[in-house]
């Protein structure tokens, strides 16, 4: 990571320039190529899709979409009026003359009598496109729609209003609504966060060009892969989330380096091989998760799961590539004015973590059992309604009650039942001459079966193959009464009208097949848990060479799915809150929902905990204090978890105004989810738990680490000095020449870290001594110094000597940086390598510096 960071900030203008090009060319191939979506429910060995596959080898050309235009007319009136008759047969004549128009059925046809309603006020007629909804022209579906609303204005009082998915669309926000709304509150948050708009405006330009590149090619491989429509809605929630994230946790490493007095570049390289390290495991366990989605062996998941991991691997490759370059462009005015003037005139800030991050530090220290019972209550509480968790299909009876697609869904349910918007099929292959009875008394059964509504049954033609009966339920197609009377059906009336004959029937339609969906994912669910489960579990044994850590972080995720899940039930099945963004009442959860939130949960959910343990790991491996260990990174790391999770928060809600009912509830979903696993899991529940754990977090097997693999988050290097620090030992100081003995604690850390050398004022061992001096080599007296490690972790401290002398002792061989600050001339750093005796390094601060 070190040599692409050096790389990418000393090329910073190509690597811009690559990045520019890669944009634009991706975006022209994109505009070129177009897209090609499909919401493929292929459900290998469901009786729904064996139903759908008999109906499209029996009739292939009925594969474009079918919409409808729905009208009502006035009390004391009919749609059998003549200047409504002549009128409506006028404009649906019209609608059948736009292009991607295959047929209108009118009610006004021979055989169209029962598309009018019982009380003759209300009729529909079907726009059957030649193509499925999204390949159509958006510029041809609202010419149908303006054609057919042109009676409106010839006869008082007539609604006519559309629906199905081609009307669908034209009624969506505008795209990049969500996302542009959602990178607009995070440049609040960040400008907020950083005080400085340079500093902001990094991981809004990461975001753009990582979510941008990523959707345009997203576009290309809808041509290769089976791809649904709301794919490149989910990469972009997940994709602009992570982006952010990831180029946040580095700005912020970096801002911290330059306060500590590293040069730019070396600050740039500090934060690669430290938060860029941490940035590609999370970005790798985040994709881990949502590949996890392949397992299932679901076509319309396969393709979610490639376009939120290629958004993704985008985000990663902006935060290590394009940042680092933009960070050389704009050098120290990432920090804000006040924050430059301070190192200049006071030097490098100290370590320590202080203010509200140290003082909740300090009291989960304190108080851990407390805060992890009552965290765990909290969670558990809030998990609760997921017991009453129920999939299924939303559909545009929870579309906004101004939208012409819940206006048609409305009107179509009072004049011909709530359940006329998901009418069941019966597909029956037609039996043997002898056995036709078996399908009459099947119609005739079904007729009766409680939940029935009505039973269309067409007249079967000599040398048909198939026959297809329509059963209107009672109930709207998200009732559970409907799931209850598909099951009936297919469990007692079908299989009691085949008994003794050659008849065979498949319960299929929308509806069905969306409850066979929900059914396939609920048996698969514990699957998938169980391999991301495992993925994560091994990963962070890699890392953190524990056993407890990752079977932690693991419990964590479960706890905070459940959590987040039963706020979903909450807000829309049990309809807390859901009119407020007009969905309704008891609104069932999509069906792919729990697959698409538990991957990007679970991946997110590992952000946090690799960058929280990251740094508690960082400071056990030089201490060996698990308390100490806990407390240094909870307090260092809690803030930036927190700024990140309420921009994550942020742009997940913003997804509310995508238009996408799916898009609204993952976005509702992974708000909260975010919400609750940073505020509540990561920054309480985890590092109390860690803190009654004690040193077993640690605890890995001799025989398993001698087998597995070394994965460090940390750079390696920064392992080599391995020193047991008391946990109450002082700062550690530099001595300079000249100066008194270092208290007991410092002595002893001397005594423990010299190796036998040639002496230096008294001092044999690992050291490192020289001069400061100007630029026209007078020696500076009294001059701050600071000791740092690879990872830009703060060591020690101290001044030079009034000739300008100093010498100090450090903890072992390894790579360092010392930094040197006068309050007049600014600051220079230096790149130390250390062996095993003392290392003369000379440094000259000029004012340019």
């Amino acid at each position: 990571m070190a040599a692409l960071a050096r790389f990418c900030f000393r090329h910073r203008f190509v690597v811009l320039l690559l990045w520019v090009v890669a944009l634009v060319g991706v975006g022209l191939a994109g505009s070129a190529a177009g897209t090609k979506y499909a919401n493929d429910f292929e459900l290998p060995g469901t009786e729904s899709s064996h139903a759908v596959d008999l109906l499209k080898e029996e009739f292939p050309d009925s594969a474009g979409d079918t919409d409808t235009v729905v009208w009502q007319v006035p009390e004391g009136r009919t749609v059998r009026d003549a200047d409504v008759r002549d009128a409506m047969t006028a404009a649906l004549t019209a609608v059948a003359k736009v292009p991607s128009v295959g047929e209108v059925r009118s009610p006004y046809d021979e055989s169209g009598a029962a598309q009018i309603s019982e009380n003759g006020r209300i009729a529909y007629a079907e726009v059957v496109f030649t193509e499925q909804a999204f390949n159509l022209d958006k510029g041809n579906i609202e010419k149908v729609i303006d054609t057919a609303r042109e009676p409106r204005d010839d006869v008082d009082g007539l609604e006519v209003e559309l629906g199905g998915q081609a009307i669908q669309q034209t009624q969506e926000p505008p795209g990049g609504l969500a996302e542009g709304v959602g990178i607009l509150a995070a440049a609040v948050i960040l400008t907020i966060a950083f005080g400085s708009v340079f500093a902001m405006l990094l991981p809004i330009v990461c975001a753009v060009f990582g979510i941008g590149t990523g959707l345009m090619t997203i576009g290309l491989l809808s041509h290769t892969f089976d791809m649904a429509d709301i794919a490149p809605l989910l990469g972009s929630l997940i994709g602009l989330g992570v982006s952010i994230d990831y180029a946040l946790f580095i700005v912020t490493r970096h801002r911290t380096g330059l306060r500590r007095g590293l040069q730019p570049e070396e600050a740039a390289v500090r934060a690669l091989n430290t938060a860029g390290r941490a940035v590609l495991f999370a970005g790798g366990t985040v994709c881990i998760a949502l590949l996890g989605m392949l397992t299932l062996g679901l076509s319309f998941l396969n393709g979610v799961a490639i376009a939120s991991s290629v958004t993704v691997l985008f985000g990663v490759a902006a935060a290590t590539t394009l940042l680092p370059a933009l960070l050389g462009i704009l050098g120290t005015r990432v920090l804000s004015r006040r924050q430059r003037r301070r190192l200049a005139e006071h030097g490098p800030e100290p370590e320590t973590a202080t203010g509200r991050s140290a003082r909740w530090s300090a009291l989960v220290q304190r108080r851990p059992r407390t805060l992890a019972t009552l965290a765990t209550a909290v969670m558990i509480l809030i998990a609760l309604p997921l017991l009453s968790l129920r999939l299924g299909t939303t559909d545009q009876g929870n579309d906004p009650e101004s939208s012409t697609t819940r206006k048609a869904y409305d009107l179509l349910a009072d004049g011909f039942g709530p359940g006329f918007n998901g009418p069941l099929q019966l597909v029956a292959e037609v039996p043997a001459a002898g056995d036709r009875a078996a399908l009459d008394r099947l119609v005739a059964e079904v007729r009766e079966t409680d939940g029935v509504a009505a039973v269309v049954a067409p007249p079967v033609p000599e040398g048909a193959r198939l026959t297809v009966v329509q059963v209107v339920p009672e109930t709207s197609p998200q009732s559970k009464q409907t799931d209850e009377l598909i099951d009936r059906l297919r469990d007692s009336v079908v299989p009691e009208a085949e008994q003794g004959s050659t008849l065979q029937v498949h319960v299929g339609g929308v509806t069905a097949i969306n409850k066979d969906f929900a059914a396939v994912i609920t048996d698969k669910l514990p699957l998938f848990i169980g391999v991301i489960i495992a993925l994560g579990f091994v990963l962070l044994m890699l890392a953190f060479r524990s056993i407890v850590v990752p079977l932690t972080a693991g419990l964590m995720n479960l706890l905070a799915a459940a959590s987040a899940f039963g706020m979903l039930v909450a807000v829309f099945q049990w309809g807390w809150g859901s009119s407020l963004i007009g969905l309704g009442d008891e609104v069932p959860i999509n069906s792919f929902l729990p697959v698409i939130m538990l991957a990007m949960l679970f991946g997110l959910s590992m952000d946090y905990q690799v960058f929280l343990v990251s740094r508690m790991h960082e400071e056990w491996v030089h201490t060996r204090d698990n308390a100490r260990a806990v407390r240094v990174g909870l307090a260092e790391s809690s803030r930036v978890i927190n700024s990140a999770a309420l921009i994550m928060v942020c742009v997940f809600s913003a997804f509310i105004l995508s238009g996408d009912i799916g898009g609204v509830m993952a976005g509702v979903g992974l708000a909260g989810a975010v919400a609750l696993d940073a505020f509540i899991i990561r920054t309480m529940l985890v590092p109390a738990a860690m803190h009654l754990i004690g040193k077993a977090n640690w605890w890995l097997p001799g025989w398993l680490d001698k087998r597995l693999p070394h994965v460090a988050v940390e750079p390696a290097e920064d392992a080599v000095a391995d020193v047991d620090v008391p946990a109450s030992e002082p700062e550690r100081e530099l001595v300079p020449v000249g100066a008194p003995a270092p208290d007991a604690s410092g002595a002893a850390l001397l005594a423990k870290t010299a190796a036998p050398s040639s002496g230096v004022s008294g001092q044999g061992g690992t050291l490192i001594r020289g001069t400061i001096r100007d630029s026209l080599g007078v020696p500076l007296p009294r001059c701050a110094l600071t000791l740092l490690s690879a990872s830009g972790r703060q060591l020690a401290k101290g001044r030079s000597g009034e000739d300008g002398r100093y010498e100090m002792a450090v903890p072992g061989s390894g790579s360092y940086t010392l930094v040197a600050t006068s309050p007049a001339l600014g600051a220079a750093s230096a790149h130390v390598l250390v062996g095993t005796g003392a290392v003369e390094q000379d440094l000259s601060i000029t004012l340019d510096e």
